[in-house]
């Protein structure tokens, strides 16, 4: 992180791998023009109170958890104040982020479970077809356009259970799958 860049910005973005966050922050804490700062970081797993004791004092943290959808605009973030952000800091921050999907302010013991959800879910969908022995392009295109329906029913008003019902036949596929998730812990993960 150069010095003179902090010094010129409003707002810093710390993006970068979660193991040089700490460096990277140590080398502009002791310069002055950080103290009044917001500092926004995209750094999975990274708390604001690790962001905050390798910052100065005064400077102002928000964390945020985005995911690759925003690439296309249809990003879903979470974010988090640190101790010192203010209600307009989290607005600025959730504008941003805004810009390309949505963001949605959380308590930071909620930021593993939106890592876990909204960052990584992508994964999990198509690679669960894969392992039901689908070829990896079909697998992608059935999960990519089935969670794209089902979040458009969401969206529209109806409700993840109900989307789950309407596909529960009694002895079926879906029911015989979400039984070995309850068996298995899955729910209590969640």
């Amino acid at each position: 992180m150069q010095k003179s860049d902090v010094e010129r910005s409003e707002v810093v973005i710390v993006s970068v791998k979660p193991e040089v966050v700490g460096p990277a922050l140590r080398e502009v804490k002791d310069v002055p023009a950080s103290k009044g700062k917001l500092f926004i970081s995209v750094a999975m797993g990274v708390s604001t109170a690790t962001i905050e004791k390798n910052l100065p004092a005064e400077a102002r943290v928000i964390r945020v958890m985005p995911n690759t959808p925003a690439l296309v605009q249809q990003g879903a973030a979470a974010l988090s104040r640190g101790a010192r952000a203010t209600a307009a800091d989290a607005e600025l921050a959730a504008q941003l982020f805004r810009a390309v999907g949505s963001c949605d302010e959380v308590p930071e013991y909620q930021m593993d479970a939106v890592t876990a959800l909204s960052g990584s879910g992508p994964a999990y969908v198509t690679d669960g077809g894969v392992r039901c022995g689908l070829p990896r392009d079909l697998a992608l295109r059935l999960a990519a356009q089935t969670t794209l329906g089902s979040a458009t029913m969401v969206r529209q008003g109806g409700h993840p259970a109900q989307l789950k019902d309407n596909v529960t036949s009694p002895a079926g596929s879906t029911a015989d799958g979400t039984y070995h998730l309850e068996q298995n812990d899955y729910f209590a993960v969640l």
